[in-house]
Parts: C-alpha cells; sequence; structure tokens
C-alpha cells in the first residue's frame, strides 16, 4: 500500500528527495515514518510525522533531514541534504495507526548510496 521511489546515487554533500506514495487514503495513518537499514545493520527510525505535523528525528539526521506529508495526495516525503556517507542505506517509508506501537504499513525499500 506503500510505495518509496528517490533513491539514488549522490556524492557527498549532495541532496535527494524520497517519496511514499500510498494506495489509499494517509489521512487515517497517525504517522508517516521513514526507516533505513544499512549493510549488517539493524533497521533504525530515521524520522516520522504525526497527523498534527509533529516530527521526530534521529540524531544523526537532525538539521539535515526533513519529513512532510500531504494528507490532500496520499504521499509523504523526506528531503535529505547535506548527505553523507554514512547515510548510505536502503529507505523504507512505513505508516503506523493510532493505538499500534509499531508500523502497520511499509512500503518496499529505495537504496540511497551517499558516495565520498
Amino acid at each position: 500500500q506503500l510505495q518509496a521511489s528517490g533513491g539514488g546515487l549522490v556524492q557527498a554533500g549532495g541532496s535527494l528527495r524520497l517519496s511514499c506514495a500510498a494506495s489509499r487514503s494517509i489521512f487515517s495513518i497517525y504517522e508517516m515514518a521513514w526507516y533505513r537499514q544499512a549493510p549488517e545493520k539493524q533497521r533504525e527510525l530515521v524520522a516520522s510525522i504525526s497527523t498534527s505535523g509533529s516530527t521526530n528525528y534521529a540524531d544523526s539526521v537532525k538539521g539535515r533531514f526533513t519529513i512532510s506529508r500531504d494528507n490532500a495526495k496520499n504521499t509523504a516525503t523526506l528531503q535529505m541534504n547535506s548527505l553523507k556517507p554514512e547515510d548510505t542505506a536502503v529507505y523504507y517509508c512505513a505508516g503506523r495507526v493510532y493505538g499500534s506501537a509499531s508500523p502497520n504499513y511499509w512500503g518496499q525499500g529505495t537504496l540511497v548510496t551517499v558516495s565520498s
């Protein structure tokens, strides 16, 4: 139900914009989020945004990444600036309904590779 896109290869210091399109209204999805998983590492939360617009970021991306959502267009985006090689990972969008402790919906991953 979630389709992620926008990954690619970029040099360090560059920018990428990831998009997550939902096949259904995301208005009822309380929290939209982006996770990432680097090789041989566990999946980690990168950023999340609630229906009220409240955001949360991993310390490693604060000030560089911006998450947003458009309920009318059923999309969520992750603007990534000042990318670093350590940002290289497969990025996943996810949706969590109110009351759920973990995401209920996952998109397929999109690979982001940052070269030094």
